[in-house]
């Protein structure tokens, strides 16, 4: 694909340094990510931080290294350079003060001398008539007088961009043609009274210098897009941009109760999933299915096999769901994908202090290795890892005291003791010997393996669910699991 004047693709990220950055922002990211890369296209990364009051350094850094750990590279940004830097709106300001005299001078703005106050009133007064409450064109034509009369009031003007006085129609990438009439769409500020310059303005004026041919935005951008066309039309009269790009507007991603996910919802954060420990190819096939898929009938697929699929015209303009247990789900699948090796490394931030409760000293690195492999089977994100092996690591297990009282029922005692001198027997090299151990003390005691195996994983483990048994017995080893058992029979007795 390419642009409507048959030049390459070129997208952009724009997001604003404010706070974490949340799941929505990063599904935004991916599908312009895997747009650009889909077409051999340009991928920019654009700080939009005009906002001193919000914006922070912080922010930004958190940014920057969001996109690194989701592996989204981009050919034009911080850190990067580009022909068209710098990539920062708050180093870009004398080009917004330069393009909004130039619009001034041609016509296409004005300036604006209402208050505040008289703006409400005449909105008031619409909105009881029955009409559209946006701005009414005040200040669109004043005389010389007119505007003599305001500045010697001390009135500070904004500047707006003049809307045409006729129906605006585009096609969307994603929901196709869509029509404003001029009523619903009124002149709007790009400049404010201090002549700092708004995102109405900055935003396009940027994409129309970066040369960018295609824009995919949220859906909560939509109604922007009239406004931000009738500029773009502006600013190509006036030689500042060559084309007008093509929109896709993505759908929304919904959480709880049918409402939109925002960031201020705990589950958007996605500083949340790299503490627990999704990875990143897990976390971006699950956000590539909230609006889009590969196929009907595949839901796993890597970042790859998605980069050569993607169209922004498959993607469905119907709000999409985030589902946390799929979520998991989906990353649980890409966990066993890895190759163990790169299982064991991306697992080390949840083996070490602060997150283990073992000491240095305690971790066993031959044990690890040993386990690993039986570990990388049952997760669904990599910090529930220190839990599935702390009984390796701990001098004792955690009892969870509900498990306890669940395995430890009248007769344990006796079938803990049968259990034991079966394992002492048994060859600790092979876990098949270890399950024949406890399966014969369970027969010995009228009980299948699953209720014989029971009180023997809480005496050695700690909890009634966790790793396959007899592998984790035998990467204990045989002293420490016998230890066990009798610390476990010496709390029965007692």
């Amino acid at each position: 694909m390419a642009s409507a004047s048959g030049s390459p693709v070129r997208v952009r990220f724009c997001p604003s340094p404010t706070g974490n950055p949340h799941v929505g922002l990063v599904r935004t990211a991916l599908f312009n990510w895997a747009f650009a890369r889909h077409h051999q296209g340009t991928l920019v990364f654009r700080i939009e931080d005009t906002d001193a009051a919000r914006d922070s350094e912080e922010s930004y850094q958190q940014l920057l290294d969001s996109m690194r750990w989701l592996g989204f590279d981009w050919d034009e940004g911080p850190e990067v350079g580009g022909p068209h830097a710098p990539y920062r709106q708050s180093q870009r300001m004398d080009i917004y003060k330069d393009v909004a005299q130039k619009l001034l001078d041609a016509g296409h703005a004005y300036r604006c001398y209402c208050s505040q106050d008289e703006l409400d009133t005449r909105r008031e007064a619409a909105r009881a008539a029955g009409k559209p409450s946006g701005y009414d064109g005040h200040c669109r034509d004043l005389s010389d007088a007119q505007v003599e009369e305001y500045m010697a009031r001390g009135r500070e003007p904004i500047v707006r961009f003049r809307m045409p006085d006729e129906p605006l129609t585009f096609t969307d990438l994603v929901r196709g043609e869509i029509t404003y009439l001029p009523e619903n769409v009124p002149d709007y500020g790009i400049v404010r009274a201090n002549g700092a310059p708004l995102y109405t303005l900055v935003n396009p004026v940027d994409d129309a210098l970066m040369e960018i041919t295609h824009v995919l935005r949220g859906e909560d951008l939509l109604s922007s897009t009239p406004r931000q066309i009738a500029l773009y039309k502006a600013l190509t009269e006036l030689g500042i941009a060559k084309e007008t790009p093509a929109f896709g507007h993505l759908p929304y991603v919904m959480g709880e109760g049918n409402k939109k996910l925002s960031k201020r919802d705990p589950q958007s954060s996605l500083n949340l999933y790299r503490e627990r420990g999704f990875l990143p190819e897990g976390l971006l096939n699950y956000l590539s299915l909230l609006g889009w898929s590969l196929s009907a009938d595949q839901d796993i697929f890597t970042i790859e096999e998605m980069v050569a699929a993607f169209d922004v015209s498959d993607v469905q303009p119907n709000p999409a769901r985030f589902d946390l247990k799929k979520c998991e789900a989906i990353n649980g699948d890409h966990i066993r994908m890895l190759e163990v090796k790169d299982f064991t490394e991306r697992c080390r931030p949840w083996l070490k202090a602060p997150v283990a409760p073992w000491t240095p000293e305690d971790f066993d690195e031959t044990k690890w290795q040993a386990i690993a492999p039986h570990a990388q089977t049952r997760l669904k994100v990599l910090a529930e890892i220190t839990d599935n092996v702390d009984f390796l690591f701990l001098p004792e297990p955690v009892f969870d005291e509900a498990s306890w009282t669940k395995a430890m029922k009248e007769g344990s005692d006796a079938l803990l003791r049968t259990a034991r001198e079966k394992l002492d027997a048994a060859d600790w090299t092979s876990p098949e010997s270890l399950k024949e151990a406890v399966l014969a003390a369970g027969e010995a005691h009228g009980l299948k393996l699953g209720k014989a195996q029971a009180p023997v994983r809480v005496a050695v483990t700690g909890r009634t669910v966790g790793l396959p048994l007899f592998e984790s017995l035998e990467v204990l080893g045989r002293q420490k699991a016998l230890a066990r058992i009798d610390a476990a029979l010496a709390r029965l007795a007692a």
